[in-house]
């Protein structure tokens, strides 16, 4: 069982930045592969980011290419999501989700087993 807590959302003026935190309880952090989400009012659930358990490898969605970046310390159980230059666009719930395989990098929300609550971020115009 892995418990996930995310921190650092709020409020933002377009064009500014932030930084997300997801803090595991599990000692076996390092073995699982960490994602992030989003959902916006009215929308679906959609990938953000996500990053190999050793921190080897990361995948980004085109949407944030460029301005988002994922990476984590597997010695304080962390995973983080840099956000810069944010638009309004990027307004939403931030989830982070954990996944046993470890080693691969998922975009579908199915293969990922634990979630956090998430965390709200608002970008105004």
């Amino acid at each position: 069982q892995v418990q996930l807590v995310e921190s650092g959302g709020g409020l933002v003026q377009a064009g500014g930045s932030l930084r997300l935190s997801c803090a595991a309880s599990s000692r076996s952090f390092s073995s699982y592969a960490m994602g992030w989400f989003r959902q916006a009012p009215g929308k679906e659930r959609e990938f953000v980011a996500a990053i190999t358990s050793s921190g080897s490898s990361t995948n980004v969605a085109d949407s944030v290419k460029g301005r988002f970046t994922i990476s984590r310390d597997n010695a304080k159980n962390t995973v983080y999501l840099q956000m810069s230059s944010l638009k309004p666009e990027d307004t939403a719930v931030y989830y982070c989700a954990a996944d046993r395989s470890g080693g691969y990098i998922y975009t579908a929300r199915w293969r990922y087993e634990y979630w956090g609550q998430g965390t709200q971020v608002t970008v105004s115009s």
